[in-house]
Parts: structure tokens; sequence; C-alpha cells
């Protein structure tokens, strides 16, 4: 088995109150409740969340550090949109280290296997998602895959690099997914051929696949 099985998010719950207006519009923002371009100002998240404006103030620099939102003066913040370069950059990088993944069980068939089991469990959920219409679980489940891929090595600095990339992952496939009805079925089938390439421990197609993969979701 892979030494850490998918690489997860932080706990939104409990901290100070500037801490629990960050995780809240932020997770408002993964989910898509607030989309790119959006207004949201600091008194409907203190009201939505019974506090005062200035923890809520401190959220909102934390997220404009983060290039999540944009502030203006008096008018509240702008949700920054999913930019073109931002995606081909996150792109480029989930298939770098999946890939570097996936090679590095080229000798160990039964870390490859047991890997391919794991990742079948997380296309189980994907399809109860997908069933149910739940679009964030879907995206949810789909980031819990590819993290459970760029785990398999247990290499804790590219754990700890792809974790960085799973808030932008689960915005780019949310996105992907209100933009395309058909995206659910095809994400499910190419995630079913990475696995069969894990399962057969070929890297070069794994290479391959991936990158046609997230073009095809992400991209078009």
């Amino acid at each position: 088995m892979p030494r850490s099985s998918k690489i997860g998010t932080d706990p939104a719950a409990g901290g100070t109150a500037a801490e629990r207006a960050y995780c809240h519009v932020k997770e408002r923002i993964l989910s898509g409740d607030l989309e790119g371009g959006e207004l949201v100002s600091e008194g409907e998240i203190a009201d939505s969340l019974a506090m005062s404006r200035t923890p809520v103030r401190e959220a909102f620099l934390r997220l404009q550090t983060e290039g999540w939102m944009k502030l203006y003066p008096k008018r509240g913040a702008a949700i920054t949109p999913i930019k073109p370069r931002e995606a081909d950059e996150v792109i480029e990088a989930r298939t770098l280290v999946e890939t570097h993944a996936v090679a590095a069980l080229a000798d160990d068939p039964a870390r490859a296997e047991d890997l391919a089991a794991a990742l079948l469990v997380i296309i189980e959920r994907q399809q109860r998602a997908a069933d149910a219409d739940d679009l964030d679980g879907f995206a949810v489940a789909d980031a819990d895959f590819h993290g459970t891929i760029a785990a398999a090595a247990g290499n804790e600095l590219l754990i700890n690099f792809y974790r960085g990339l799973r808030d932008r992952q689960r915005r780019m496939t949310r996105d992907s997914l209100q933009r395309r009805p058909d995206t659910h079925d095809r994400i499910l089938d190419q995630h079913r051929r990475l696995v069969e390439l894990i399962k057969d421990r070929d890297a070069a197609g794994f290479g391959t696949e991936i990158s046609q993969h997230l073009d095809d979701i992400h991209r078009h």
C-alpha cells in the first residue's frame, strides 16, 4: 500500500474567527457558490457568520494574498476567475508529479495493485456523485483520485507540493463540470483507463494518458 493513501485539505472547523471566515469564504469559492467575477462584501459574510467585520477583513486579506479574490475599497471583493495561465501551470505540474509517482511503482507490482484498488473505490464515489448530480462531491472525489496517485511514490516533498494544488484542481474540475454536462462520463472513462495503466505499471502510457485527460477536461 502507498505510504499515504490520499492528499487532503486542512480541516475548516475550529480556529479563530478570522480562520473560520477564511475557511467559509474559500469553501464557497471552491464549491462554485461564489463564482469568478462575483462581488462579495465583508458585511454579508460577517452577518452570515454572526461575527464582526474585523475577522472577515483579515480573511479577505489572506484570500487576496493567495489569489482567490481582489479587494476594492468601499465596494467589497471580487472573486478571481480561473485564468488560462493558471490552468496551464496547474495541468503541467499535475502531469509531472503523477507520472513520476506511477514511474516509482515500476518495480513494485504489489503497490501498483494496491494503488489501483484504492483508485477504483474512489471511482465508485465519483459514480455515485455523478448519479446524484452532486457536482462538488464529484470534484472532491476527483481531487482525491489524483491526490492518491501523487502520494503513491511516498515522496513527502512532492506530496506537500501537490497538496498545494488541490484547491485549484477542485475548482477547475467544478468549473469544467458546470460548463459541459457530459464531463462526468468522460472523466470516469478516462480515470478507468488510468487505473489500467497503473496496473500494468506503464509509466510512459500513463504520462501520455494523463496529459490528454487533463487537457481534454480543463482546456476544451
